[in-house]
């Protein structure tokens, strides 16, 4: 496991406040992505193997807060769609985001159980508008206090 942490106090008090996230990704293909989370504010932990990664989930469901899978250093958008269910029907609800060359259209659901879906590359827009998507009740919660 990596861990990785942004030292901007701007991005990280405007966007994330600090958000508990574990970056699922492939061994050594997670460096773009975790830099830009890591840029929005997020505390972030990697990890290069999907079911492990789900097995902290659910061993320890509190620990994160969003969960971001590169689907194609994993094994597919296919595979990242069933280790979603695999949370889902433990309970988990945390907020996904699924990254891949294979999604046509970004795709943010009205409901908070579904994954929020970005096309691969991803960029650093394509991700904060995704981030603010599947983070939306928090950053309300946070605004209203």
């Amino acid at each position: 496991m990596n861990l990785f942490n942004s030292f901007d106090q701007n991005a990280s008090s405007v966007v994330s406040f600090g958000v508990s996230t574990l970056l699922i990704a492939g061994a050594g293909n997670n460096g773009s992505t975790a830099r830009k989370l890591a840029g929005l504010g997020c505390r972030i932990e990697t990890c290069d193997e999907l079911y492990s990664a789900i097995d902290q989930v659910i061993d320890d469901p509190s620990g994160y807060e969003l969960i971001v899978v590169d689907c194609d250093t994993v094994g597919g958008l296919a595979l990242g769609r069933r280790a979603h269910a695999l949370m889902e029907v433990t309970g988990r609800c945390i907020p996904v985001i699924l990254v891949s060359r294979e999604c046509t259209a970004q795709t943010f659901p009205a409901s908070r159980y579904e994954p929020t879906f970005l096309r691969a590359p991803l960029s650093a827009v394509s991700l904060r508008v995704g981030f603010e998507h599947a983070m939306q009740e928090r950053l309300l919660l946070a605004r209203a206090s």
